[in-house]
């Protein structure tokens, strides 16, 4: 059984990709980085390089509320379906859900408290190769 589970990090890069891969499916903008760690059952995410171009053209003419109205309004409209994504992956069920963003710097933060802790192999369980050299 454990043979078949991936490590934390595995765990936690694949969060990552699927993630990027989700906010470019469904904000039509890919973010530069997402970093995600696992900490017992709680999950902390850094979206980096969040905010979308047409955000992006709102603050640069000066309309900072109606941006953050619109981050805000497309965080409310995406959060259902990347729950349920992370849960997919994680295979673990999401009590807690908290986000927020800030558009001077780009950045979204998340943090998903879990019923449970994800089952993860312990990377040092993996049968290192033999050198042959």
């Amino acid at each position: 059984m454990t043979e078949n589970l991936c490590t934390r990090g595995q765990l936690e890069r694949k969060l990552s990709q699927e993630i990027q891969s989700f906010y470019r499916h469904y904000l039509g903008h890919r973010p530069a980085k997402v970093i995600c760690q696992i900490f017992d059952a709680k999950l902390a995410i850094i979206i980096e390089d969040s905010i979308t171009n047409a955000e992006k053209i709102l603050i640069e003419g000066g309309k900072l509320d109606l941006a953050e109205k619109i981050r805000s309004g497309l965080d409310n409209a995406i959060q259902l379906e990347l729950r349920q994504l992370i849960e997919k992956i994680i295979q673990v069920e999401i009590v807690d859900f908290l986000s927020d963003f800030t558009l001077t710097t780009g950045r979204t933060g998340i943090i998903a408290v879990l019923s449970d802790i994800p089952q993860v192999r312990n990377p040092n369980s993996i049968p290192k190769s033999k050198n042959i050299y």
